[in-house]
């Protein structure tokens, strides 16, 4: 299918960062799997080559690139190349924690870290999921009060991708206890301050070579240099910021969705049983049919979100959309590709079995499909 979002410049970088997945990622992403985190010299290259900060200005060390294409092709050809879980990492800094700091920081907080962001020297983490929170993060337990010129942070963060490697974490707290969402601010908590902890690496079913982990703040001094935006407006900031994060989810899955398929339909031309290839029968080319239709519908509905997102006019609701149908797409799709590769789907040394545990967490973080669920009736006025 032709899609007419990119432009040619578009595909020159992805034809540069294919060749950086294929030479700096790929050789290495079984040790990384095995290790539940991806090297720092991984960063490095990645911001010597200009894959990190790519919205950020020229000024601060970026691009200078506002389009959401140049992500969606960082997302799409990590997927492609079986290394989702290793560029996980690098998906968050840029499309999730690097906004909050273009949208929130003054010009003081950009100059000290975004330059450092953008080479790869500052991996940044956002640290909202508690404990007992989930999904509500009005009801967050950590907390930060001030205290002269800083702020005494304590509280305990968990499933924080990049937990371990991060340089710098927006962490959400309350610092007013008296009020619910409007109690809420983001601090910046740098890697060397007394009282920050990583706690131990999870083990997790899928995304083996992404690094998460639980986080411990023990009576943290936390600059008031180092909030980000106004006091009391993190709720506001996190809600604004949530589309874009959502919207993120929906191009790995449907990124998934098509490599699945492409790799199906290979295995379904070559395999044979009962003296012609599997593809050949009615129930196998019926399931790649379903599967072709509703990837490429799925496709269409997440271009156009992110056209949308460029023109700022993606709305809440039409993230939740994208989220919650592709990510579930992804996991019918997936699911029925192992089916068509039989017991050699359950392989882990075919890649189809590693995406179908992988796909499991798309419809859980970014807020659950039951939330999305919420948000797109609320807007339906019911």
């Amino acid at each position: 299918m032709r899609r007419t979002i990119f432009t040619e410049e578009h595909m020159l970088f992805r034809d540069a960062f294919r060749h950086f997945v294929e030479m700096e990622m790929v050789p290495y992403n079984e040790q990384w799997e095995k290790d539940g985190e991806v090297s720092r010299e991984l960063w490095l290259k990645a911001g010597q080559q200009g894959f990190l900060g790519m919205s950020v200005p020229e000024e601060y060390g970026g691009a200078g690139v506002e389009d959401f294409q140049y992500s969606a092709i960082i997302a799409e050809e990590t997927v492609r190349a079986g290394v989702a879980s290793a560029g996980q990492g690098m998906g968050l800094h840029n499309d999730i924690t690097l906004p909050y700091f273009m949208a929130y920081a003054n010009e003081e907080q950009k100059r000290r870290w975004l330059p450092g962001m953008c080479a790869g020297e500052l991996i940044t983490a956002i640290a909202m999921t508690e404990p007992n929170t989930g999904s509500d993060l009005a009801a967050v337990r950590s907390t930060a009060m001030r205290q002269g010129d800083h702020y005494l942070l304590n509280g305990q963060k968990t499933f924080i991708t990049n937990g371990i490697l991060s340089d710098v974490v927006i962490v959400v707290a309350k610092t007013n206890l008296e009020m619910r969402h409007k109690g809420i601010s983001l601090l910046v908590v740098e890697r060397g301050m007394e009282g920050f902890k990583r706690g131990r690496k999870l083990e997790k079913m899928g995304q083996k070579a992404q690094d998460t982990a639980e986080l411990y703040f023990e009576d943290v001094k936390v600059p008031v240099a180092n909030v980000l935006g106004e006091e009391g407006r993190g709720f506001y900031y996190l809600m604004r910021q949530l589309a874009q994060e959502r919207l993120s989810v929906a191009v790995l899955a449907v990124a998934a969705c098509e490599t699945a398929l492409a790799i199906t339909l290979e295995y379904c031309k070559e395999r044979t049983a009962f003296g012609q290839p599997i593809g050949s029968f009615q129930n196998s080319r019926f399931k790649l049919a379903e599967m072709k239709t509703e990837t490429e519908i799925a496709r269409v509905y997440v271009d156009r979100c992110i056209e949308e997102l460029n023109a700022g006019e993606l709305s809440p609701e039409s993230a939740a959309m994208a989220k919650w149908w592709t990510s579930e797409l992804q996991k019918r799709v997936v699911d029925a590709c192992v089916q068509l590769h039989g017991g050699y789907g359950y392989m882990l040394e075919y890649p189809i079995a590693r995406m179908y545990l992988d796909a499991r967490v798309q419809s859980i973080y970014a807020g659950t499909n039951e939330i999305m669920k919420e948000i797109i009736g609320r807007s339906m006025g019911v």
